[in-house]
């Protein structure tokens, strides 16, 4: 099972972009956690945003914290990640990841994954 991100291109600083992920041939049940993590060049993988499937709750890196939301879709079985204020150095490939059970940070945690699409902010 691969899950599939779009909605990334490029945006000057300042703009806004929305990023959606689905997951053919996989249903979210209520112990999946949906993630989103980022990764520049030359760096690692950082936690964005991870939401709970059954609605228990969000949690957002404190450096996106009032700017990036994740949500989902339950009648879509898809996982948003709506970015505003975006800066610079926001600039990176984001991957949208699936755990089952596990709430947290670390990708190790997440058992699916994507190939990521590009966001680059840039004036």
């Amino acid at each position: 099972v691969q899950l599939q991100a779009s909605g990334g291109g490029l945006v000057q600083p300042g703009g806004s972009l929305r990023l959606s992920c689905t997951a053919p041939g996989l249903t979210f049940s209520s112990y999946y956690v949906l993630g989103w993590f980022r990764q520049a060049p030359g760096k690692e993988r950082e936690f964005v945003a991870a939401v709970s499937w059954r609605g228990e709750g969000t949690d957002h890196a404190d450096s996106v914290k009032g700017r990036f939301t994740i949500s989902r879709d339950y009648a879509k079985n898809t996982v948003y990640l709506q970015m505003s204020s975006l800066k610079p150095e926001d600039t990176a490939v984001y991957y949208c990841a699936a755990s089952v059970g596990y709430i947290g940070d670390n990708p190790a945690g997440y058992k699916y994954w994507g190939p990521g699409t590009q966001v680059t902010v840039s004036s």
